[in-house]
């Protein structure tokens, strides 16, 4: 039987006062190592997310509750979305690459490289409406045997990458990050978060025309913990999983609220038919909110 949590929102700031949604949280799922990388697809009412250091593939389906493996071994798979085709794109830190399922089931590798070095152990991706895939990089993958295999980094350091949709070329778009983690677009998609793990900060940028960043000013810093995934709901607010649960900012920066979780966070996603129903991946477990507000709408 699906356990129940009681729902706790902490109000900061009058703008936040109306956001609140279901008395109850439900732990949909446990036992799992670290969870991560939620990914929501509104076709199958399903949701799939990381068991990383399990090596494998969860899904969870939305009718009936029952939570069965969709692929192990994984490739000590991490951060997941969904493309505009309906397609999982996912990193794989043991396998340090992108990759996308195809609609047969097959794989396409989207990314291993960059300048001819391998990747360290690519962390979160987010796809653009017009198909460029946009991921982080940090270690963690290769710094030890718990989410990968441990290994030296090619590269030397941890970046921001843009991988193009036509060429397939792959991009170094920041270089001045410590560990690099989650992302997420505005709603216009001229900006980009990131979030810095390392430096327990979040970071926004401009996306130029051309594909490249500009700016990054420290837009939010984490007071638990530090931060990991993150996603826009449908009013732009910012939302970024933090130690002690959902943090959510204001676009200009302004901390309103917070909604607190019994286990650290790492990463979230907005599901459900009216994209209303948060589905949280919290250090072993899976919990599952309805809101009253709704996540952002794909352009």
């Amino acid at each position: 039987m699906t356990e129940l949590v009681k729902a706790r929102f902490e109000v900061l700031d009058d703008r936040f006062a109306r956001i609140n949604g279901d008395e109850w949280m439900q732990r949909l799922h446990t036992g799992c190592r670290w969870t991560e990388g939620p990914a929501y697809f509104p076709a199958g009412r399903y949701l799939i997310f990381s068991d990383i250091p399990n090596e494998r593939i969860l899904r969870y389906d939305e009718t009936t509750g029952v939570v069965g493996v969709f692929r192990e071994p994984s490739g000590y798979a991490n951060g997941h979305t969904v493309d505009r085709s309906g397609r999982l794109v996912s990193c794989e830190h043991g396998n340090r690459r992108v990759t996308r399922t195809e609609h047969d089931g097959s794989l396409t590798v989207i990314a291993d490289r960059w300048e001819g070095k391998r990747l360290n152990s690519p962390n979160d991706v987010v796809v653009q409406s017009g198909g460029a895939i946009w991921f982080t990089d940090p270690s963690y993958g290769i710094d030890s045997d718990y989410e990968g295999h441990r290994s030296p980094s090619e590269i030397g350091a941890c970046h921001v990458y843009r991988a193009d949709p036509d060429t397939g070329e792959v991009h170094r778009v920041a270089d001045d990050f410590a560990k690099p983690n989650g992302l997420a677009f505005s709603l216009d998609e001229t900006r980009l978060y990131i979030a810095d793990t390392a430096r327990r900060h979040l970071r926004r940028f401009d996306v130029t025309p051309e594909g490249t960043l500009t700016g990054g000013d420290v837009f939010a810093t984490c007071d638990s913990g530090s931060f990991d995934g993150l996603r826009l709901d449908a009013d732009g607010r910012v939302w970024v999983a933090a130690g002690d649960g959902l943090h959510c900012f204001d676009p200009d920066g302004t901390l309103i609220g917070k909604l607190h979780v019994p286990e650290t966070v790492s990463n979230f996603t907005f599901g459900g038919l009216k994209r209303n129903q948060l589905y949280i991946t919290a250090t072993s477990s899976l919990y599952g909110l309805r809101l009253t507000i709704n996540g952002a709408k794909p352009l």
